[in-house]
């Protein structure tokens, strides 16, 4: 572990990114996305998300070994204080921590940001995921049954969530990426 460095992504890392993620939508229910955009499509929203959110990349030695960002959960200009995570690591890099330091670092972000609540859907299917977030504190709060189909089946979702901050009315909205 000693090696593993976590940063924010950056253009250069795009192609290593996209190439974690393939394998994600052409072998697993872990996303409900069918197919894997293309370099370009997947750079544009790269962009739009980092504009706003921060994307951090997890590197041993020189070669990108997951990501993990935040995004808008909704576009109703009420839940700007709502963010949704994404993470997504190499197989063989799972159980060691990554998942929990990429949370924490974007919590961390989020929090200073001023954001006041995150989220996470997770594919029924994806129980491993489900006790993750479970055991970071986030809190189950509703299942979408049959909700989303892939690779010949029906699968539920499971929208989870935690609280960063209390409910006080916020002073502003909160800012763009540090």
């Amino acid at each position: 572990m000693n090696t593993l460095r976590f940063r924010l992504a950056n253009h250069e890392d795009i192609p290593s990114i996209l190439e974690i993620y393939a394998p994600y939508i052409e072998e697993t229910t872990v996303t409900f996305e069918y197919d894997v955009p293309s370099l370009e499509a997947f750079s544009k929203r790269f962009e739009e998300i980092t504009e706003r959110f921060p994307w951090y990349v997890c590197e041993d030695g020189e070669t990108v070994v997951g990501y993990a960002y935040a995004s808008p959960a909704f576009t109703r200009a009420a839940f700007r204080w709502d963010a949704d995570l994404s993470v997504y690591i190499v197989p063989s890099y799972h159980h060691r921590g990554i998942g929990k330091r990429f949370y924490e670092i974007l919590e961390q972000d989020l929090y200073q940001m001023g954001y006041h609540n995150v989220y996470a859907l997770i594919t029924g299917k994806n129980q491993v995921s489900c006790a993750f977030h479970e055991s970071l504190g986030y809190t189950l709060l509703g299942r979408l049954p049959r909700t989303g189909f892939k690779h010949g089946e029906w699968l539920d979702l499971y929208w989870y969530g935690k609280r960063l901050r209390d409910a006080t009315p916020p002073s502003s909205f909160p800012q763009k990426r540090l």
